[in-house]
């Protein structure tokens, strides 16, 4: 199904839920930011790019030569995808063991820093995902990995932080990269103790294992979304309540299951190449 039939039946099924019922979903989403709204593939992969170019410099002025074998983007996306090592994409790029703690230092150091971040985009239909699970009375808290100054600039940018009741961040720029469960898992507990209402229904939706592992630690039903920077195949491994394609999946999900007085059956895949 394209983007524009999902939006219309979206939008259908808000307008009856709340035909039906007169009441807006008791729901609270806590949400992850890289993967569910943003896409960060062209700006790992520049920086996979630089860095390689960067050690291949620094070696050679050693003396020594590094016959390089650059990865296309979407060879190198499908590796960070189904988890590869960096050290794995390291050697498969050309290098050599002794070059390769050089080059992960680099990029460390230079994946979130501000001449790679304006490279991120926002994943296609966030903005209307977002202020539709916001018009059905979904709270939206944002509980990411990410330096929270970051997530605020940018969602200033695309005038979308009006929509959440709360940003829950890093206050490290080297965090997110790392992927820490243990630090999201902190994150979203000070999320709920702070934003989770006990009227509501409480759900974590991201796109890597930390989101999911986060939200089991948590005891809150997670969603996984392949739009990021995990494939399907590897998500499952984790056992999330649902998998879903993108933001905009999870919304038709969440307006389809919760939009009624009583919850439907579960449907545990929400792919919006699969929704008629």
């Amino acid at each position: 199904m394209n983007i524009t039939r999902l939006l219309q039946k979206a939008t259908a099924q808000f307008r009856a839920s709340q035909s039906v019922s007169g009441r807006r979903l008791n729901l609270t989403l806590f949400c992850d930011f890289d993967g569910p709204l943003v896409d960060v593939s062209q700006r790992y992969y520049e920086t996979y790019q630089t860095a390689l170019y960067y050690t291949q410099q620094a070696f050679q002025q050693q003396g020594q030569v590094v016959p390089l074998k650059l990865l296309s983007k979407d060879q190198f996306w499908e590796m960070k995808r189904r988890r590869a090592r960096d050290i794995e994409i390291a050697m498969k790029s050309g290098l050599q063991e002794d070059q390769i703690p050089f080059f992960l230092a680099h990029v460390q150091e230079i994946v979130n820093t501000s001449d790679l971040l304006h490279l991120d985009r926002m994943q296609q239909g966030v903005n209307w995902s977002l202020a539709l699970l916001h018009a059905s009375g979904v709270k939206l808290v944002l509980v990411t990995l990410r330096e929270e100054r970051q997530v605020h600039k940018m969602l200033a940018q695309y005038g979308l932080k009006r929509l959440f009741s709360g940003i829950y961040g890093s206050d490290d720029r080297h965090t997110a990269y790392q992927n820490n469960i243990d630090v999201k898992t902190a994150l979203l507990k000070e999320a709920i103790a702070e934003q989770g209402q006990l009227s509501d229904q409480w759900l974590m939706v991201g796109d890597t294992e930390a989101d999911v592992v986060a939200a089991q630690r948590m005891n809150i039903p997670a969603i996984a979304l392949t739009c990021g920077i995990r494939d399907e195949n590897y998500l499952r491994t984790y056992n999330p309540d649902y998998l879903c394609s993108d933001l905009l999946s999870t919304a038709d999900l969440l307006l389809d299951r919760y939009g009624q007085f009583q919850p439907k059956p579960q449907n545990n895949y929400c792919f919006s190449s699969a929704l008629t």
